[in-house]
């Protein structure tokens, strides 16, 4: 039934606006200021209302050299990497979850110690290193082949999964196989679509381990292409330049240039969040509380 707005209702309406506006205007001043011309930004103490438009940002970023192959890679590195992660996940908290699995309680006991305890870099450094994994595209997917958290909350929501199901298709002759990707895996595609759209974030935003592996410039994914490149410009910038540079660098400016880049990179992920959004709300909470 429909009631009047009280005093209450209006100040929580207020409230989450205030809190949207909040969340809004950062990105509003990434976009605008990516578009922006250096001096239209300086006339104001804080951009907000857009007075030029201006492309030299974009173009100074799309000049560089490996930036097809930085794109290319990342597309390669987000739909590999998503696969990998999707397939070890799945298939391994279906096993752990099943009752009564032998060494089910060592094996969730030595996950959840990968959470709380890490080897350090020079350990897992000499253990890349020995699977021979540096300078390959491989070390940023295989490494990073699954991540516990959300594995434990696949575990959880397979744990849920009415076991009748189940046990109904083992009559009928089914395996476990059959029964994973036939009868498991589409009703739960809501949990399956959250954590897809959660890992393809996840090596979309790779870049950490190209920083530490891999030392072919033409084997770097964007994120790090875009790093280097600012941080070359950044000191250009602070540095004492040449008429040469300062005329090559005139419609430019750092801030402008990483605000390009954000929008570049953020670009391809808002374009495929709307495709998995309808799973996304229902996806996040399953599996999360175990009853």
């Amino acid at each position: 039934m429909r009631r009047k707005m009280n005093g209450a209702d209006y100040a929580i309406h207020a409230v989450l606006l205030l809190l949207a506006f909040m969340m809004i205007l950062p990105f509003y001043n990434v976009v605008i200021t990516s578009f922006a011309h250096p001096s239209a930004v300086a006339k104001q103490s804080f951009y907000l209302i857009p007075t030029s438009f201006d492309l030299s940002s974009y173009q100074m970023v799309l000049q560089g050299s490996y930036i097809g192959t930085a794109y290319l890679n990342s597309v390669i590195v987000t739909v590999a990497g998503t696969i990998v992660n999707m397939l070890v996940t799945t298939c391994g908290a279906y096993a752990l979850s099943k009752k009564g699995m032998p060494g089910q309680r060592i094996m969730m006991s030595g996950i959840i110690f990968t959470m709380l305890f890490s080897g350090g870099l020079i350990p897992y450094y000499l253990t890349i290193k020995g699977l021979h994994l540096i300078n390959t595209m491989s070390v940023m997917i295989l490494p990073l082949a699954v991540n516990t958290f959300f594995l434990i909350i696949m575990i959880n929501h397979f744990r849920s999964i009415p076991p009748s199901l189940e046990e109904s298709a083992k009559i009928d002759g089914a395996n476990d196989i059959f029964i994973l990707f036939r009868i498991v895996l589409p009703i739960s595609l809501p949990t399956m679509a959250a954590i897809t759209l959660f890992y393809a974030v996840a090596r979309w935003n790779e870049w950490y381990h190209a920083m530490l592996f891999v030392m072919e410039p033409e084997m770097h994914p964007l994120q790090l292409y875009l790093r280097e490149m600012l941080m070359d410009v950044t000191k250009m910038a602070r540095d004492d330049m040449s008429a040469t540079m300062i005329a090559q660098l005139s419609n430019t400016y750092p801030d402008g240039m990483k605000m390009a880049s954000v929008i570049m990179t953020m670009a391809p992920i808002m374009l495929v969040y709307p495709i998995l959004q309808k799973y996304f709300a229902a996806g996040a909470t399953l599996g999360a509380v175990k009853e």
